[in-house]
């Protein structure tokens, strides 16, 4: 019974940790503009929203390091230059997100306050949450994560109940647009920083989990639910989005953040009424604050380790992170996102391979394979990144060439190609030697 609580709470924190500003205010828009195509644009959703960051909570179950032990394979030298860039993103972007979208949506429009406060208040109790670390996951799932799933199901559930017919389609390519946008939720990114957070916060709980085959059963099974527990909230806020809010009136002529916010808080109201927007502004600060408590703690956590274990690393590296968060987070959401975009193109499909590499049996993801697929799958990044800075005509004939490049996942096949002849080659080298 107390190991069947353990992995609840384990799941309903791991959940909460995941569900951030992003993965609260991106599906019903998403959904909004897919309409009838809601289904479609759902599943490519999913696969970077849900199927990749639940694939990086088992290699972390597998793995029972830290973020470093991602990328090792490749070469030592490389995984630390990984994690330090992924660990000042995770600082930089998706942590001060969380304090902006709060502040737009919960604290201004009901108080009217400046940022700055917000951002201050705010990231003082995310310090004083990693800085008690040992009760974090403990009370986000026994108490935040029950909080924000009982609330977006009673918006979900009303939602759908009241439902009509959806808009018209807008996405010409539903389910790439759906894999595209599961981009700005970060949850690769936050399944390798988050995931090495619980491996961490395991060692405080009493039950004994520090042999190696029963944390990873945990880790699984957490991850596992968690991951049903994502699916079911995303589908259904898209959902509602492409239903239900062809109720609401949404000013295209504003910019992404703004139109999601506007939506969400015109189905929240709709759905529940003057009550509706009071829960929209808890919602989002709750989703939001167990999302930056998560990526300062294990951000501290990394260099933590970096110093040999050391508490004062781990304390000076969460005030510098939460001072990074008050300082970013002045910024509204739409630039955060803005500045976002290009540097996720760059980081997300190294993370991908690197997530499914490191769950794939040894035999078929020794050095050799690691090397070859993450270089190839940097090299045929890059188009996406410089084609989204400064777009030519030049990089565009480019482009043509590369199956998929004009979606954004030029990466794709290249990087299979290079897996299978990775493998063929480690193969056909071991036949030779024996």
């Amino acid at each position: 019974m107390y190991k069947r609580k353990v992995l609840l709470v384990t799941s309903f924190g791991l959940f909460s940790l995941f569900f951030g500003a992003g993965n609260l205010l991106i599906p019903p828009l998403l959904g909004y503009n897919a309409g009838e195509q809601w289904f479609w644009v759902t599943l490519g959703f999913m696969i970077t929203a849900v199927i990749i960051p639940i694939i990086g909570i088992m290699a972390h179950a597998k793995l029972q390091g830290t973020m470093y032990d991602f990328g090792k394979k490749v070469s030592p030298w490389f995984s630390s230059i990984y994690c330090v860039i992924v660990y000042i993103i995770s600082i930089a972007i998706p942590s001060p997100r969380t304090a902006s979208a709060t502040h737009e949506i919960a604290i201004h429009p009901a108080f009217g306050t400046d940022p700055i406060w917000t951002s201050l208040i705010y990231f003082a109790l995310v310090l004083v949450f990693v800085l008690n670390r040992s009760k974090i996951l403990n009370f986000i799932g026994k108490f935040l994560t029950p909080l924000i799933v009982i609330m977006l199901l009673m918006v979900i559930g009303i939602g759908l109940y009241n439902s009509s017919l959806a808009n018209p389609a807008t996405f010409e390519s539903p389910i790439v647009s759906g894999i595209l946008e599961g981009y700005q939720t970060f949850d690769a990114i936050g399944a390798v920083v988050v995931g090495a957070f619980i491996i961490v916060s395991l060692k405080f709980k009493t039950i004994d989990v520090e042999a190696y085959e029963a944390k990873k059963s945990l880790i699984r099974k957490a991850g596992l639910i968690a991951g049903i527990g994502l699916f079911v909230i995303y589908a259904g806020l898209i959902s509602v989005g492409a239903y239900y809010g062809t109720e609401i009136n949404v000013d295209s002529t504003l910019s992404n953040d703004m139109q999601r916010a506007n939506l969400l808080r015109g189905i929240s109201i709709s759905a529940l009424g003057t009550f509706g927007n009071t829960v929209l502004s808890i919602l989002i600060s709750l989703a939001c604050f167990t999302t930056a408590v998560g990526i300062v703690a294990g951000t501290a956590d990394y260099f933590r380790g970096l110093f040999h274990s050391s508490n004062k690393a781990y304390i000076i590296t969460a005030i510098i992170a939460c001072l990074a968060g008050v300082g970013v987070g002045q910024l509204d959401f739409h630039s955060i996102i803005v500045i976002a975009y290009p540097i996720l193109l760059f980081i997300y499909p190294i993370t991908i391979v690197l997530i499914i590499l490191n769950v794939l049996p040894e035999k078929l993801a020794k050095p050799l394979v690691f090397r070859a697929v993450v270089v190839t799958t940097f090299v045929f990044s890059i188009p996406d990144v410089v084609g989204f800075i400064s777009p030519s005509d030049g990089l565009k004939n480019l482009i043509s060439y590369i199956p998929l490049a004009n979606h954004s996942l030029g990466w794709v096949l290249p990087a299979l190609v290079a897996f299978v002849l990775a493998n063929v080659i480690k193969t056909s080298k071991q036949h030779s030697n024996s």
